[in-house]
């Protein structure tokens, strides 16, 4: 009733017999996540040093620059200074911005366990939405 298959499937995965891309790890890709959530904090952070500056985002954006830079085997995250290319500095909305950023590096930290990460973005969280209480009770 059926003819059966004469010829190799087109329809074969490539990961069968090929070795030509690069595999990587749960652990490896939870890494690269995780340092990607951080170096985005991190730009979040010095944009609100450029704004209002303080010893506290002076010493979280050390810590934050320190783990993306274990995260990346020791390679030195980009930093950045932009106090003059913020037209309208809103700093409600970069601290905003920096808890979500950082809850999701708190996800991403407790789900490779990884303490030290899952801390520093614990402390951030809360120091941001410390940050915005003040701000919000005034706006209304």
């Amino acid at each position: 009733m059926y003819e059966p298959i004469r010829a190799k499937s087109v329809h074969s995965t490539t990961a069968a017999g090929s070795t030509d891309f690069p595999h990587r790890s749960r652990e490896e890709e939870l890494d690269i996540q995780l340092a990607g959530h951080l170096a985005a904090l991190l730009a979040l952070t010095d944009e609100l040093r450029a704004l209002e500056p303080t010893a506290d985002l002076d010493t979280a954006a050390e810590r934050l620059a320190a783990q993306v830079a274990r995260l990346r085997g020791g390679r030195a995250p980009v930093r950045l200074t932009v106090a003059a290319a913020i037209p309208e500095p809103r700093p409600a909305a970069l601290h905003r911005k920096a808890h979500t950023l950082a809850g999701r590096a708190l996800v991403v930290a407790a789900s490779r366990a990884d303490t030290a990460a899952a801390i520093l973005a614990a402390e951030r969280m809360d120091a941001h939405s410390a940050a915005l209480e003040p701000r919000e009770l005034a706006s209304r």
